[in-house]
């Protein structure tokens, strides 16, 4: 049930009260702590984190928007830049920002590139850009932002990239073709090399998306493991985004946007030269921000350093590999294709996924739900080193309460069945009416429940018409606010 929403008090609370009060707030989220939540959380341990934690709050106040006010902000974001220019073999020419995320990073390589190609080839009218269907949405967000037309490409049965399929998609058109190291439903590196020799033909730009994997993967490959192709040792790769606040374990939102060049970069500035407030210039989308967010991100990386970063990298393989080999061990559930890192989705043929999702949650170990083919997902971070065969064993019992579930679940299989028949036969405007009522419940919150069920899951995966989906999401994300 939702709490009620206070006004603006009258009189200030006091400091011991508010953080009271915010501790019993915040006995109400999961608690990632104790390495149940596999996503959304990358804690490099408590001596970096305290140490980023108290460069966050020095440089708080101070505003990256303005670098020649505030010049250690300037120092912190060249030094990170350089840094993982290196470690992804950026050349001397090799370029980037800072950025408060993958989205903004894959934001602003699409903008980039649409500029790019509106100087050099105006006679382009609606720019598109050619990605595999396993890329992260943020590309199709941007699209719509930017008005520039998305062509999605089946994958492999590996589900990697089909490279074939992308260069059957290129046209003209096409201003940036996109892969992912790895992508993140499946966990595995799209063969980049192939998609970028058809760029790199056509001398159209090719962006990696390595939000993921750009500071896990040089560290997996300096322990040995092998690792294809996948940064700017690629020919043909112009563009690559990587998140520090995943494996880079530095605090959101912190990421990366570089560039094989200088001249490719200049496409990603905005100039605002006519505005009676004076000039204006700004290398990322996002103006004003906090100089919390670089110095906090720049004091983990420095922290850490390669020591810590192998440490992880070799606790995350190998944690990786001893849940995907339990997961394969127990009859009835298989990890999908061979991920080449720490994101792991498995399902199965025999049970209902979602329920064996439902019963992990019940013993509070929370996975994501992913579809085609519906699976669940894990993302092993360093925090999970110790929570391998705990996992597991929840799985197991999970998968033995999934098929006692069987018989005393028929009302929620009722439910998906009757949803998914309506969505079928009802015109559409009717059906939207009624998944505004049904969203209502099964997007409900509830504190003792931090995911969508099976019900909410087994009926969106299974509507032929997806344009009912995007709405009964929209409907579950407006009664959450």
């Amino acid at each position: 049930m939702k709490s009620a929403i206070r006004s603006l008090p009258e009189k200030g609370i006091s400091s011991p009260e508010l953080i009271t009060e915010m501790h019993g707030i915040k006995s109400k989220d999961a608690s990632w702590e104790e390495g149940r939540i596999f996503g959304y959380v990358f804690h490099p341990g408590e001596e970096t984190a305290s140490v980023a934690g108290k460069a966050f709050q020095l440089f708080g106040s101070e505003n990256v928007l303005n670098s020649s006010l505030f010049k250690s902000l300037k120092i912190f974001e060249n030094e990170i830049v350089h840094i993982v220019a290196g470690l992804l073999h950026g050349g001397p020419e090799a370029a980037g920002t800072f950025t408060t995320g993958g989205t903004e990073s894959i934001f602003l390589a699409i903008k980039t590139a649409r500029d790019k190609a509106r100087a050099e080839h105006p006679e382009i009218k609606v720019p598109g850009i050619v990605l595999p269907e396993s890329a992260h949405p943020a590309f199709q967000k941007t699209a719509h932002y930017l008005n520039v037309k998305i062509i999605l490409t089946p994958v492999r049965e590996d589900k990697r990239a089909d490279p074939e399929a992308m260069l059957r998609s290129v046209t003209s058109d096409t201003i940036l073709v996109v892969a992912s190291a790895p992508c993140y439903p499946h966990g595995v590196i799209d063969p980049i090399p192939e998609i970028a020799r058809i760029a790199l033909d056509r001398n159209i730009p090719f962006h990696v998306d390595a939000c993921m994997g750009g500071m896990l993967l040089p560290f997996v490959e300096i322990l040995g493991y092998p690792v294809p192709g996948y940064d700017f040792r690629v020919q043909g790769v112009t563009s690559i985004s990587a998140d520090l606040h995943k494996y880079g374990y530095s605090p959101k939102g912190a990421s990366v946007i570089l560039y094989r060049d200088r001249a490719l970069r200049r496409h990603q500035f905005f100039a605002c030269t006519d505005w009676p407030g004076g000039l204006y210039g700004s290398t990322a989308f996002s103006g004003s921000r906090s100089g919390g967010q670089v110095a906090a991100a720049w004091a983990t990386i420095m922290n850490l350093g390669s020591e810590g970063y192998l440490r992880m990298a070799r606790n995350v393989m190998e944690t990786s590999r001893k849940i995907q080999s339990g997961i394969n061990n127990i009859e009835g559930l298989r990890v999908i294709s061979n991920p080449d890192l720490g994101l792991v989705a498995f399902t199965s043929d025999v049970f209902d996924i979602f329920e064996i999702g439902d019963a992990l949650s019940d013993q509070k170990w929370f996975l994501d739900r992913i579809q085609f083919p519906n699976a669940l997902h894990l993302t092993i971070a360093d925090q999970h080193t110790e929570q391998a065969e705990n996992f597991l064993s929840a799985l197991r019992l999970a998968v033995v309460k999934a098929k006692e579930r069987k018989i005393g679940s028929a009302s929620s299989h009722f439910l998906v069945s009757f949803v998914k028949g309506l969505s079928r036969l009802m015109p559409e405007k009717w059906f939207r009416k009624l998944s505004h009522t049904a969203s209502g419940l099964l997007g409900r919150e509830d504190d003792n429940k931090h995911t969508m069920g099976a019900a909410m899951y087994g009926i969106t995966s299974g509507i032929e018409n997806r344009g009912n989906v995007h709405e009964l999401i929209l409907d579950v994300l407006d009664s959450m606010y």
